[in-house]
């Protein structure tokens, strides 16, 4: 929310914890303008230390992502394929024959501290991988000067440079 409401730089900024047995891929997403890539990348860092240190989520943010799970859920199965999806969710993860039934009141149950909780023992601000894609010559130095770590170069194809 800080980068597309408070400052502008970016539409579609967005954290993805992917559904997975063993490790699970936090992937957060933030097209931003080329002219504030440092800017856009100090700001999503002092966003992860902050949720596991001192900013844990407010309850107006909690509850802002609790309708979005919630309220979008019934039309997430209105097709034969994503009711094919939702079991072999189930399935796939041994979840309960009522889950879906019983989703939205658990996710509405939850609190402020029962979220901090899952927040600092998913996200490890110090174990992040940082992916940059842009114009090399425009942002590389910036990047460099917020020190997240040693900068490699990759090709198109993942090939180091």
């Amino acid at each position: 929310m800080n980068l597309r409401e408070d400052k502008h730089w970016s539409y579609g900024a967005q954290t993805i914890l992917f559904a997975a047995r063993g490790q699970q891929p936090f992937l957060a997403y933030a097209p931003v303008q080329s002219d504030k890539t440092k800017e856009s990348l100090d700001e999503l860092n002092k966003e992860f230390r902050g949720i596991v240190n001192d900013r844990p989520p407010t309850a107006a943010e909690l509850q802002r992502a609790q309708h979005s799970m919630t309220l979008k859920l019934p039309g997430s199965r209105e097709t034969i394929d994503e009711v094919g999806s939702s079991i072999l969710e189930q399935v796939q993860f041994g979840l309960p024959d009522d889950y879906y039934a019983t989703f939205s009141r658990k996710v509405r149950s939850l609190d402020v501290p029962a979220v901090t909780d899952a927040a600092k023992s998913t996200i490890r601000p110090d174990n992040l991988v940082w992916v940059v894609v842009g114009d090399r010559a425009k942002i590389e130095a910036g990047i460099r000067q917020l020190g997240l770590g040693e900068v490699k170069f990759l090709d198109a194809n993942g090939n180091p440079i």
